[in-house]
């Protein structure tokens, strides 16, 4: 890794030219943006109609989207709401835990944002903070950490048994591409707030985040509810792979597969699948 000064506004070549296809990306140039754009519109129209079903259904879904500072998670899910009722699709972002959360169950605090009837709750971070980011950075103790492995499976097979339609992504960014993020980040007046001093910490602490998304991958890959890696240097990619999930696996009226169209398995990928080759991708 080539020396960077964060604060230069010029990025050290070597980060540049490597950042695409760091992690071993699978592909040279992004998506063609006007492939992805009658993709992504397509995915879009067939997103509500899943509205419409949902709405007279009842039925619900959660949809959790985790992965390392910069990877793309917010942006996806604003790709995934842009057209839907913020009345009944909700995004949840929680903040660090209140004195009186902290005194709670440790899932406490998410639950109270399930869906109701005909929702969708799309999470941007969710209670796998414990597992990933509160570790690395020392805001929980390991015994903290293996408590929420024990009780994890319980509270998933919950939701699955409640008929909650569950989708857990992990998305995925190779070392380089996080530094050009973060490096555009920061010199941009509007999205320099994105940047925090977790963000800057986390910088020094690449291996021990691929240690515990790893151990998070493998202890919490459930039968039931399974993880979906996304490999997302190219956002593009990432948020088309996204829907394509979602919206391939529950059944609606009116569902045209053709324009959802075949999802790419190198970049959407099962945990099992992302796991057998995530030591040489990194």
């Amino acid at each position: 890794m080539a020396h960077f000064d964060l604060d230069d506004p010029k990025l050290p070549d070597s980060i540049e030219e490597q950042a695409f296809q760091s992690g071993n990306y699978p592909y040279d140039n992004k998506l063609k943006k006007k492939k992805y754009e009658a993709h992504l519109e397509a995915l879009q129209i067939e997103l509500t109609k899943l509205q419409s079903h949902l709405q007279q259904s009842g039925e619900r879904v959660i949809l959790i989207f985790e992965g390392r500072d910069a990877a793309g998670k917010g942006g996806t899910i604003r790709r995934y709401t842009h057209y839907l009722n913020p009345r009944h699709n909700r995004v949840v972002a929680l903040s660090k835990p209140t004195e009186t959360e902290q005194g709670q169950w440790y899932f406490q605090r998410y639950v109270a944002h399930f869906p109701t009837a005909g929702e969708q709750v799309l999470f941007d971070r969710s209670w796998y903070n414990r597992a990933v980011v509160e570790p690395v950075m020392g805001f929980c103790t390991p015994e903290q950490t293996e408590s929420f492995y024990q009780k994890l499976p319980d509270v998933e097979h919950m939701i699955v048994k409640e008929g909650i339609h569950f989708f857990k992504f992990w998305l995925n960014i190779g070392q380089e591409m996080q530094i050009k993020r973060f490096h555009e980040r920061r010199h941009s007046p509007l999205k320099h707030w994105k940047l925090s001093p977790v963000d800057l910490r986390a910088l020094g602490k690449w291996d021990d985040y691929s240690a515990a998304r790893d151990e998070m991958l493998k202890r919490s890959d459930f039968e039931f509810a399974p993880w979906t890696v996304i490999r997302a240097n190219d956002k593009r990619r990432a948020r088309i792979g996204a829907i394509q999930s979602v919206v391939s696996a529950i059944d609606y009226a009116g569902r045209d597969m053709e324009a959802i169209g075949e999802m790419d398995k190198h970049i959407v990928q099962s945990a099992e699948t992302f796991l057998t080759h995530c030591q040489k991708d990194e």
